[in-house]
C-alpha cells in the first residue's frame, strides 16, 4: 500500500501529494515521543465509545488489546517508528488497523487529530512537569545540604560584582534555593493550567456523538474538560507557560553557573569542583575547567529561543487549528530535554562541590566590607545616617591612601573623624559581628539562616 493510500484525507484529492510536501509535512521524526500519551488517550477514547454504545464492546476489547500490544512492542523495541508515516497518530492508527482489522478503523469515531494532538500534548506536559519538579526538588535538597554545612562560613556579598557586605555561604546558596522553590511552584501552576481534557472538541466544533467527556477526563487523570471547542483545539497557552517556566529554570541555573565559574577561578578560589565534574585542556596541563557550568550557561539561550519561537508562531494564528501549530512540539521538546539534561549534570556537580572556607573569609576581610556597619555604629549613637555616611566615606578614603583597613586604624584616627567613636568600634566591625547582627528574618546571620533552612526543609518535607 502506498503512503498516499494510507493518508486518511486522500479521498478528496485526484493526484498524489508531492514527495517534497510529504517530507515537509511530516512530524513523525519528533512527535514520536508522544506515542505513550497517544496510546493512553486512544484507550480512554475507545472505552468511552463503548460505554456510550457508539461502538460495540467487542470492538473496544479488540482495540484495547491491539493498543496494549503496540505500546509493549514499542517499549521493548520490537516495533520501530515508520519514518514515512505522517505523524505518530497516523502511525499508531495504521499499525492498529493492520493488527486488528476493521475494528481499528472505528477508533477515530467522533475524534479529530486536532483534539487528539491537544490531548497528547497536555498529557505530555503534565508528565514532564512532574518529572522536572522531582529533579528540582532533588536540586533543592542538594542546595539545602550544602547550606547546612556552611551557616558559619563568612564570604563577601556583592553588588555590581564589587564587594559590598558580608554574608554566609549558606545564605548565598539559599538565595538560589528560593529561586528553585519558585520554579517548582511555577511548574505546579503549569500542570494546573494544563489540567483540562480537550478530547470531544473535534476539529473545532465538537461532535454529533453522545460523548461522555468527563469519563475520558477521569480515565486520564484530568480535573475538568475544556469549556470551548474552538479554544480547546487551538489553545497552546499551556505550552507557552511550560516554555516560559523552563526558561526561568535555566536562567536560575545559569546565574548559579556563572557564579561557580567565577568562584572556581584563581582570582576567587572560593570553591573546588570534584574532578568528575570538570574537564582539562588539550594543550595546558594545569587547567581544570568548569565545563558543566559553562554548558548550562550556554544552553540557556536555547530555551529563550524556543520561547520566542512559540510566541512568534502563535501571535498571528486565527481560530481554530492551523498547521503552524505543528511547530509547537520541537521547541517544547527541546526545552524540556535541555532542562532535564542540565539538572542531571548540575545536581551532582553542586552536591560534590567543596567550599574554600578560609579563602572566602579572607576575601570578606577586604574591600571595606564593614563600612556600612561602621556608619550604623555612629547612627545608633545619634548621628544622622547621611552625616555618618560622609564620616565613613572620609575614613575609607584615608585607608585607601594609606593602604590600611578599617580594622587597622587606631582609635585616635577614628576620633579625629568624629568624637562618637569609642573602643567598642572594633568589635562592631569584626566580620563575625557584622554577620551575626543581621539576624532579621531572611538575613544572613546563622540564626536567621537556620530558620530559612528549617522552613525549606518543611516545605520539601526533608527530615534531618
Amino acid at each position: 500500500m502506498s503512503a498516499d493510500q494510507n493518508k486518511i484525507w486522500q479521498g478528496r484529492f485526484s493526484v498524489q501529494s508531492a514527495e517534497e510536501v510529504d517530507v515537509f509535512n511530516s512530524s513523525i521524526s519528533f512527535d514520536y515521543v508522544l506515542y505513550e500519551e497517544d496510546i493512553k488517550g486512544s484507550m480512554a477514547h475507545a472505552k468511552m465509545l463503548g460505554k456510550q454504545n457508539i461502538i460495540s464492546e467487542e470492538d473496544v476489547s479488540s482495540i484495547l488489546e491491539g493498543l496494549e500490544g503496540i505500546l509493549m512492542d514499542i517499549n521493548n523495541g520490537a516495533l520501530q517508528f515508520d519514518p514515512k508515516a505522517e505523524d505518530i497518530h497516523m502511525f499508531i492508527e495504521a499499525e492498529l488497523t493492520s493488527r486488528i482489522g476493521d475494528a481499528g478503523k472505528k477508533l477515530h469515531t467522533g475524534r479529530s487529530r486536532n483534539d487528539q494532538v491537544a490531548l497528547d500534548l497536555r498529557l505530555y506536559v503534565k508528565k514532564q512537569a512532574a518529572e522536572i519538579i522531582d529533579q528540582l526538588e532533588a536540586f533543592e535538597s542538594v542546595l539545602i545540604s550544602q547550606a547546612d554545612k556552611h551557616t558559619e562560613t563568612i564570604m563577601p556579598g556583592y553588588t555590581h560584582l564589587q564587594i559590598a557586605q558580608p554574608v554566609t555561604f549558606a545564605h548565598h546558596l539559599l538565595a538560589y534555593a528560593q529561586m528553585i522553590l519558585r520554579d517548582i511552584k511555577r511548574l505546579e501552576e503549569v500542570a494546573n493550567h494544563t489540567d483540562s481534557m480537550p478530547l470531544g472538541n473535534g476539529a473545532l466544533a465538537g461532535t454529533t456523538y453522545p460523548f461522555d467527556r468527563q469519563f475520558v477526563a477521569d480515565q486520564l487523570g484530568f480535573k475538568t474538560v475544556t469549556a470551548n471547542s474552538l479554544d480547546g483545539v487551538s489553545d497552546r497557552d499551556f505550552v507557552l507557560d511550560m516554555a516560559y517556566t523552563l526558561s526561568m529554570v535555566m536562567m536560575h541555573l545559569s546565574r548559579l553557573s556563572e557564579e561557580i565559574i567565577l568562584w572556581c577561578s584563581q582570582e576567587f578560589k572560593f570553591v573546588e569542583l570534584d574532578d568528575a565534574f570538570a574537564t582539562g585542556s588539550s594543550i595546558m596541563p594545569q587547567k581544570k575547567n568548569p565545563d558543566v557550568a559553562e554548558l548550562v550557561r550556554g544552553k540557556t539561550g536555547r530555551t529563550y529561543g524556543n520561547l520566542q519561537t512559540l510566541l512568534t508562531m502563535m501571535k498571528g494564528i486565527p481560530l481554530a487549528y492551523n498547521k503552524d501549530m505543528q511547530e509547537d512540539k520541537e521547541a517544547l521538546f527541546d526545552s524540556i530535554s535541555t532542562v532535564k539534561l542540565a539538572l542531571s549534570a548540575m545536581i551532582p556537580m553542586v552536591d560534590t562541590m567543596s567550599a574554600n572556607v578560609d579563602r572566602m573569609r579572607d576575601a570578606a576581610s577586604k574591600g571595606f566590607i564593614n563600612a556600612t556597619d561602621c556608619a550604623d555604629y555612629l547612627t545608633k549613637k545619634g548621628l544622622p545616617f547621611r552625616e555618618a555616611y560622609g564620616v565613613i566615606g572620609g575614613l575609607v578614603k584615608y585607608c585607601i591612601e594609606e593602604d590600611l583597613t578599617l580594622k587597622d586604624l587606631p582609635l585616635e584616627t577614628y576620633q579625629s573623624y568624629h568624637e562618637l567613636f569609642e573602643q567598642d568600634i572594633y568589635s562592631v566591625i569584626d566580620l563575625s559581628t557584622c554577620v551575626n547582627i543581621r539576624d532579621i528574618e531572611g538575613g544572613p546571620a546563622p540564626s536567621a539562616v537556620k530558620k530559612q533552612l528549617a522552613m525549606l526543609k518543611e516545605q520539601l518535607e526533608i527530615v534531618d
